[in-house]
């Protein structure tokens, strides 16, 4: 199929879609006997966080609808193309709504655009994708090839034809073969480093909900986790025992992984980490888990349907609780406290930050931010306070030394620690929604070391 016509059926396509709204499907296109162009349904307007004083986000429909705000940051001048660079690409999921592994999409223009995906995937692409126009690679040009970096740049030529003069823009998630490839087509190619930026940055009423409910789904297996720790039994050897075995991380995290499946959500990575090697942050968490120490669980699910995540932090001790670990987390539990109670559209994110330092200083630990570094011998922060949560569990805006103004819509967790090498470290932390006068705490759980107290 040559570009022509190509260009005359994607515009035929267009046209349809102004004059038609009554129906899901479109009648096929002169000569197009896949019928393979697809109307979406009509938009619908959804609130904006926040409430009557949000009113910068506009027309935010359900899963199927197309997204549009007013003061978006997207330039219309040059086609915008993405390359589906696998399954979890957050800029791709928010342009298309659909998560895969391989496709192209092109927007020449607000309420112009194209996705372009496998035969296998087209179904599915016509459901579940919300550009206005979803068609088979086969009527984009496809031409089978070994190398298939050079199929989809092949692909995306002939879609863009000659509206594609003036250059194209393209994510900075795009793999470096697809850029080459792009150059060497004779695209000339521009990075997009603040490409849906602002617009992904400000959730949404229903995207809101989606965090929310993977915030609530991180409850659950965070619950999952410590019923086990609950129900295991201290051994001579100091270990935790559980149906005869000793109780590990690797257990631990298999069920909370199963408890999200069960409801709709993943987790290809989690936090079950036993003292003393919790003192390292982000240590994943590996065999017996010890009695008389800090365990670190942190959780951070994504939804299977909607793709956004959730983040939850929470530190139990079983058994014996050393005074230096209770004296930590009950600062730790106060800088969280001091920290939600900071947030609001309008306030700063290092604002925030240094809030959350102080409050630790004060309970006299330290942290390695400067001006706050406070008892350099004992338990210390080494961290930030927080970050933005979406489609990705670590976006913007950030809670640290850095100038950050928060907005009404910001999704962002809180999650203050305190680690000690030989020792251990105890970490709380929370998610929720800035709003203009406060903050919309999504998290509910207890704050507490007891295992109990969340049973």
């Amino acid at each position: 199929m040559d570009a022509a016509r190509i260009q005359a059926g994607l515009e035929w396509q267009m046209r349809r879609k102004q004059v038609s709204s009554a129906g899901p499907r479109l009648e096929a296109a002169p000569g197009d006997t896949s019928a393979a162009s697809r109307r979406r349904p009509g938009r619908q307007p959804r609130d904006s966080p926040g409430g009557e004083g949000a009113g910068q986000l506009r027309d935010r429909p359900g899963p199927r609808g197309r997204r549009r705000r007013r003061g978006a940051t997207v330039n219309t001048v040059k086609p915008l193309v993405l390359f589906a660079a696998g399954e979890s690409d957050a800029d791709f999921l928010y342009a298309t709504r659909m998560s895969v592994g391989e496709a192209l999409y092109v927007r020449f223009a607000e309420g112009d655009d194209l996705l372009v995906v496998p035969t296998l995937e087209l179904e599915r692409a016509r459901r579940q994708a919300t550009p206005g126009c979803v068609i088979d690679r086969r009527e984009a040009g496809w031409q089978e090839q070994r190398d298939t970096t050079a199929a989809w740049a092949d692909a995306a030529v002939k879609v863009l034809g000659d509206r594609a003069a003036g250059g194209v823009r393209v994510s900075p998630r795009l793999p470096a073969g697809l850029y080459l490839a792009l150059r060497a087509r004779g695209l000339d190619v521009e990075l997009d480093p603040e490409l849906f930026l602002a617009e992904r940055r400000r959730k949404s009423a229903e995207e809101a909900s989606f965090i929310r409910a993977a915030q609530e789904a991180a409850q659950v297996a965070c619950v999952e986790v410590i019923s086990n720790l609950a129900a295991a039994r201290i051994g001579e050897d100091g270990l935790l025992w559980l149906a005869d075995s000793p109780l590990t991380s690797e257990r631990l995290m298999a069920r909370a992984q199963a408890a999200l499946q069960e409801i709709g959500y993943g987790a290809a990575e989690l936090i079950v980490a036993g003292s003393p090697e919790c003192a390292l942050p982000h240590f994943r968490g590996e065999g017996p888990i010890r009695a008389h120490g800090p365990v670190i669980i942190d959780i951070f699910p994504r939804g299977a349907s909607s793709h956004y995540h959730g983040d939850l932090t929470r530190t139990v001790v079983v058994g014996y609780v050393d005074e230096r670990v209770r004296k930590m987390h009950e600062a730790a539990v106060a800088a969280l406290r001091t920290g939600c109670g900071a947030l609001r559209a309008g306030a700063n994110g290092r604002d925030v930050h240094h809030a959350v330092c102080r409050v630790l200083v004060e309970h006299g630990f330290g942290t390695t931010t400067a001006g706050f570094e406070g008892n350099a011998e004992g338990p210390r922060m080494n961290h930030s306070t927080g970050h933005g949560v979406g489609l990705e569990v670590h976006e913007v805006p950030q809670l640290r030394d850095l100038d950050y103004p928060l907005l009404a819509g910001d999704v962002v967790t809180v999650e203050p620690g305190l680690y000690q090498t030989g020792l251990g470290g105890v970490r709380v932390e929370n998610a929720g929604m800035v709003t203009e006068d406060g903050f919309d705490d999504f998290t509910t759980l207890p704050l507490s070391l007891d295992p109990a107290d969340y049973l």
